[in-house]
């Protein structure tokens, strides 16, 4: 699937700006809100990198290589310098330039971490556990210095060691949760988010969430729990709402709208509205993948074919039941949240694919 494609070009002055200066996160969030003028307030992509940034990246690099005729080891010394002081700050703004929309601080941490010789070492041994263990105990949570001792990336030293290694001898590493750990933990992210005014969804420190947890269930644990589970129950006032086919509707209606060049550009957090909110970032964009991947041959089509090709098979909102059920209805109707004049003119009428859960 080819992923060619031109960037959009935005602001130069902001461009510019974030590909020259190391801007940290609250600067930048400082920056979308004041700045004036000229700039009419800075404009940036967080998140995932997509596909074309990715190839993007990579072309930079090598052009940048090429040009000034360096070799594979020396592009490892510019990336991974002795000293983090000593980077090399034409190069990271010379790439950072390719994708005018990041910031150079998220280059470069993003080229860092894709680039890292130490990036696939498969499974962690007991005996690798153990050195991270003891490199901790020695070095406190430095993971650049834990990450020479113990041969493995800071990144995944920190995760395996958040994740995997602390509260490990009373941890419950698997099988289904109990309903009071479930209630339990719906009750400290509740107490966490919506009892003070904050996000269901964005507003959860599950490092925290996993020590009130009395560390018997991991961060991750924790976080997948809530997200795939738990959240849309909550929010849907104790009743368990079931995927339908009104939101694999309006699920393909959102996606097309963001006009995107590759399904990798979705930040997928953004999709949900209040009268669609019942479904986790990563709920909806692992039924989009369910859809597409039920369509023959998507490996090689581009994202537009595969978006025509679904507008048709969803192109009709399916008919709300006139009969009450037994159960408790949902409390949000998704398909209220689209004006029928919009649903007309963005879908002509099809016959609804029928298909199950996935």
């Amino acid at each position: 699937m080819s992923l060619v494609s031109s960037e959009p070009q935005g602001h130069p002055e902001h461009a510019y700006l974030l590909a020259n200066k190391w801007l940290n996160a609250n600067k930048l969030a400082e920056l979308v809100k004041t700045q004036g003028c000229h700039l009419l307030g800075l404009v940036y992509k967080k998140g995932k990198f997509s596909a074309i940034e990715e190839q993007q990246l990579k072309s930079a690099i090598d052009a940048y290589r090429m040009g000034k005729g360096l070799t594979e080891e020396d592009m490892q010394e510019i990336i991974f310098p002795k000293n983090e002081k000593q980077k090399d700050n034409i190069f990271w703004s010379e790439i950072t330039s390719a994708v005018p929309q990041r910031p150079i601080i998220a280059v470069y941490h993003h080229v860092r971490r894709t680039c890292h010789p130490m990036k696939q070492q498969g499974k962690w041994s007991s005996e690798e556990d153990a050195l991270l263990r003891q490199s901790v105990a020695d070095l406190g949570q430095q993971w650049e210095k834990v990450s020479e001792r113990v041969g493995r990336r800071s990144a995944d030293c920190r995760d395996r060691y958040r994740n995997h290694i602390i509260n490990k001898e009373i941890r419950v590493t698997a099988g289904p949760w109990s309903k009071e750990e479930e209630d339990q933990l719906t009750q400290i992210v509740t107490q966490m988010t919506v009892d003070q005014g904050k996000d269901l969804d964005n507003d959860v420190f599950w490092g925290r969430v996993s020590e009130l947890m009395g560390g018997k269930r991991g961060r991750q644990q924790c976080r997948i729990k809530w997200t795939d589970a738990l959240s849309k129950t909550v929010k849907n006032e104790g009743q368990k709402p079931r995927w339908s086919q009104q939101d694999a509707f309006i699920l393909v209606h959102k996606v097309d709208s963001l006009n995107v060049r590759d399904d990798t550009e979705i930040d997928w957090k953004t999709l949900s509205d209040p009268h669609w909110n019942l479904w986790s970032a990563h709920t909806l964009q692992r039924r989009w993948l369910t859809m597409k991947r039920g369509i023959k041959g998507f490996e090689d089509m581009t994202h537009q074919e595969i978006m025509d090709i679904l507008r048709v098979k969803k192109a009709q909102l399916p008919a709300i039941p006139s009969v009450p059920r037994k159960r408790k209805e949902r409390k949000v109707t998704s398909a209220a949240a689209i004006a029928d004049s919009e649903l007309q003119r963005d879908f002509p009428t099809a016959e609804v694919s029928q298909g199950g859960e996935a």
